[in-house]
Order: C-alpha cells, then structure tokens, then sequence
C-alpha cells in the first residue's frame, strides 16, 4: 500500500533531478530535446511528496516506446500513456516511489501546463505555502488513501493551473 507523505522542502531534491536526468540524457540521447525538473520537488520551499518529478521534451513521442526495456534496466516500470493521450509515463520504486517520468513530444499543451504550474508557484509565495500546507493537512487526514489526498487538492490545484495558463500566457506575449 502507497503511504501519503508530504515533506518539507528538500534541498537534495534539484540534485536527485540532475541525476536522474543525466541518466535520461544519456539514455535517450539525441531523441530528448530538453528535460525540465517539474511537480512539487521542482518549488524551493513547497511541502511535497518526496517524489521527483521528471519531464523530458522529445522530438518523437512514438520512438520512446522502444526504449521501455533500457527504462526497465533503470528501475523503472512503464506505464504507456497512463490517462494522458500523447504521454509516456514511466515511475521508479514501487510503492516507495522515488521518480516519476512524463514525456511529452515537443509542442504538446502538457508541457505548457506543467511549466505554467511549476513557475507560477515559484513567483507566487502566497500561494505556494497555501499549496502546501493543504496537502500537508490532506497527507496527515488520508495517510492510507492516496485518491482522497488526490480529491481533496483537486479543486485548488486546478485553480492554481488556471491563474498560472493565464500568468504564463501573459508572459510569453511580452
């Protein structure tokens, strides 16, 4: 069973990113375009699940599939799309999770969405600590029940992905 915890901010955790993606780098080689440190670990000072969050960038979504084996020699179990057309999901560690890997080919909205998520939360300190200390509170109430920490910051989260689509928006018009 997938216990729930949120911890405070690691300072470990940019270096666990770096790792993992040199790895990445390597492994995918000329496929990758870019490779962003996304999600809650990717937020200096945000309360997170101690899970890194991993986003490679690649000029071919359907190339990636063949490397599903190399993945597996890495650790990691892979998952197809998993509930989003055009992804490739891969994650490290079981029930102990440690890494999670979202690739997405270069132009998806995804990609947008989850670096719009990530910067607004990193400019906005206000509402990178109310983030945090509600999945903080949802982590000690559901600590057995991951779908109803998921549900209980659904509603924020999504708000928090409208205000920063609309923030990152702006920005890319300047």
């Amino acid at each position: 069973m997938r216990k729930v915890e949120v911890h405070p901010y690691n300072e470990n955790w940019p270096s666990m990113f770096l790792e993992e993606a040199n790895k990445l780098k390597l492994l995918f080689g000329e496929l990758i375009v870019d490779i962003h440190h996304i999600g809650s670990t990717a937020v200096l000072g945000l309360k997170a699940k101690p899970i890194i969050d991993i986003m490679p960038v690649v000029k071919d979504i359907q190339l990636v599939d063949q490397y599903n084996l190399n993945m597996q020699a890495l650790g990691y179990e892979p998952k197809g799309e998993n509930g989003i057309k055009g992804r490739r999901y891969f994650k490290k560690g079981g029930d102990d999770r440690t890494h999670h890997v979202h690739i997405y080919e270069i132009g998806s909205f995804e990609i947008k969405r989850h670096l719009a998520f990530r910067d607004f939360l990193r400019t906005h300190p206000n509402i990178k600590e109310q983030y945090g200390d509600l999945k903080e509170r949802l982590a000690y109430e559901f600590p057995d029940d991951i779908e109803s920490y998921i549900r209980g910051k659904e509603d924020l989260a999504i708000e928090i992905e409208r205000q920063a689509l609309d923030w990152y928006t702006k920005l890319e018009i300047r």
